[in-house]
């Protein structure tokens, strides 16, 4: 199915394009039909409810896992800080609230299970195989390379592995999610089926 986007969609907080968003969303309708759908990396909820549309009335689900704290780059001081997102009541970011009012407006809810906490723990003992995994969580080598090891290994054959600002020139963007997609390539177990902007699809041979 072709995605809509909502009538409030520029006004989500996130970092997806919109050419992205058509990709994204046409790899989900496909995937979804063959198990459900993890994406690393919520934040406020724009690719979550792109997945989830897309998706659409089947009986598939969408895993989103974010810890909601903020990733390096959203943290104060940082170039990706949004004040608006910080409880000085803990003294953190904390993205989850405005996600779940998102969902809600998007009215995709009842489709999305949020898993707020990090890979690691979430991986610990999953059991479920999945059609899709969308990797957008942290982008420091060590988070995004403990994204793809938690994951990458329960995607079913012919499932899509879908990777966020990957950027062969490190002028133009940060070089962990490249690294990680050079990986899935040379271990032989994936084939790049499109790229789009930023948005690399691979599919689990």
């Amino acid at each position: 199915m072709s995605f809509t986007p909502p009538p409030f969609w520029g006004a989500i907080k996130g970092f997806l394009a919109d050419d992205e968003a058509a990709a994204l969303a046409a790899a989900a309708t496909r995937a979804s039909a063959l198990g459900p759908v993890l994406e690393i990396g919520s934040y406020c909820g724009k690719s979550t409810i792109c997945l989830a549309l897309a998706m659409g009335d089947s009986d598939s689900l969408l895993f989103a896992l974010d810890h909601h704290r903020g990733s390096e780059e959203h943290q104060p001081g940082e170039f990706f800080h949004d004040p608006d997102l910080y409880d000085d009541g803990v003294a953190q970011m904390d993205s989850f609230r405005e996600f779940r009012l998102n969902l809600e407006r998007a009215g995709v809810s009842d489709r999305v299970v949020p898993i707020v906490t990090t890979s690691q723990l979430a991986a610990r003992h999953w059991s479920t195989p999945l059609g899709m995994v969308f990797i957008d969580g942290g982008h420091s080598l060590d988070a995004a390379l403990t994204d793809y090891r938690c994951w990458a290994g329960h995607l079913l054959r012919g499932g899509t592995l879908a990777i966020h600002d990957v950027y062969p020139d490190a002028a133009s963007g940060g070089q962990a999610p490249y690294a990680v997609y050079r990986l899935a390539l040379e271990s032989g177990l994936f084939r790049e089926t499109q790229r789009v902007n930023s948005l690399a699809l691979l599919e689990r041979l």
